[in-house]
């Protein structure tokens, strides 16, 4: 593929992710259901011209990570830190935990059980599927009430956020439990800490930006700090949150003297045409994701009742363990919040890394894709419970 064609491609890609996310809003289905059904055509229509894009295996992670990063960015833009929302804020954080550790232990057991890996091996591939993906769950979320909604943003805020701390604990431990807690512990109040000093310097560095660029260059400034924290094996999704937070509610922070100086009038425009350029960002970069995920996926391997198995187990597992945990914390609407439990962008990503540590079979790969197109398309359910 040369230059022109390449950019053609690109282009299109985005004319295409626009024009599903029209339909898929005038339908009321799951946009990630339709763009990666789009990317699944796209493959047969390219192979009938015999077209090839080559192994896209990097492109997609690389895409998938942007993504994971501005949707995290753009859902923290839209709460409301207030000292109100604080018990909504450690209620979501409570669930969020309580949900990946119930599913990390079953699938994690489980995996010990079939494949007869040892403990570290079993969570490195249990700990995707554990997960909830902001990156489906927040954009699913619209159609619920604004509470609903703020919940979901939490929670699945959260569950990245406990799910990748995991995931790189596990990888840097020895394999004992021990040594699994003091990376996920020493590593979550390390990641806290610097998340609000670096959060606090780039918002600062915002009120102090002059001139016509001003975004691109904070936006290079936090994906630079992303990727420090993950070779750190950090988590810098802490960072972005709190990021979009101390954004979001400058109101509350400019009540403090000194503060007050930091941010002029014009700060509250600035801090809406960042969100404006987030949004765009967030848009592109998450339906080029899906659109490629959708021309990655092997539908073969769907052809195997042991993949559809495994996927039946997980879901299984998936819904019935979240039901348990938002009835027993008495969750308000808990009937329609059971089904916004997808897995998608997070769940692609950790798998991804997982694949580069230890070989899955096949079918568990068929599996995930399995479970990350029904869980999509069951959040539906969600919005009919939450209008009857």
């Amino acid at each position: 593929m040369d230059t022109y064609q390449a950019l053609l491609f690109v282009a299109s890609v985005l004319l295409v992710a626009f024009a599903v996310e029209q339909l898929s809003s005038a339908l009321r289905a799951p946009s990630v259901i339709m763009m990666i059904a789009t990317g699944v055509l796209s493959k047969w229509i390219l192979n009938r011209h015999d077209i090839t894009l080559g192994e896209i295996d990097e492109v997609v992670t690389l895409m998938g990570t942007i993504g994971l990063v501005l949707i995290v960015l753009e859902g923290a833009l839209d709460i409301d830190a207030g000292r109100d929302r604080w018990p909504v804020a450690w209620h979501s954080t409570q669930i969020a935990v309580a949900g990946v550790v119930a599913c990390l232990l079953v699938f994690g057991t489980g995996i010990m059980q079939w494949l007869g890996w040892p403990l570290r091996d079993a969570p490195l591939v249990a700990t995707p599927l554990a997960v909830i993906s902001s990156a489906v769950a927040i954009p699913s979320s619209q159609y619920l009430p604004p509470r609903s909604r703020e919940f979901v943003i939490y929670e699945s805020s959260i569950s990245d956020i406990v799910g990748v701390l995991v995931f790189f604990s596990i990888i840097a431990s020895d394999g004992t439990i021990a040594s699994i807690a003091a990376g996920l512990f020493g590593g979550g109040t390390l990641s806290l800490l610097l998340s609000l000093l670096l959060a606090t310097a780039m918002v600062f560095l915002l009120t102090r930006i002059g001139g016509h660029v001003r975004f691109i260059p904070l936006l290079a400034g936090l994906f630079a700090l992303y990727a420090a924290g993950k070779l750190l094996h950090l988590s810098p999704l802490i960072l972005v949150l709190v990021f979009g937070l101390l954004l979001n509610n400058y109101s509350k922070w400019m009540r403090f003297p000194p503060l007050r100086k930091w941010a002029d009038t014009s700060f509250p425009s600035t801090v809406e045409e960042f969100k404006v350029l987030v949004r765009e960002l967030t848009f592109a970069v998450r339906g080029v994701f899906f659109i490629l995920l959708g021309y990655w996926a092997n539908l073969e391997a769907l052809a195997s009742w042991s993949v559809w198995l495994i996927a039946a187990g997980v879901l299984s597992t998936i819904y019935l363990t979240r039901f348990a945990i938002l009835v027993i914390t008495k969750q308000s609407d808990a009937r329609a919040l059971v089904w916004v439990a997808p897995r998608g962008l997070i769940t692609v990503l950790l798998f991804f890394n997982a694949k580069t540590l230890v070989t899955a079979p096949p079918e568990l790969e068929g599996a995930i894709l399995l479970v990350v197109l029904i869980s999509s398309s069951l959040t539906l359910m969600a919005r009919k419970t939450s209008c009857n």
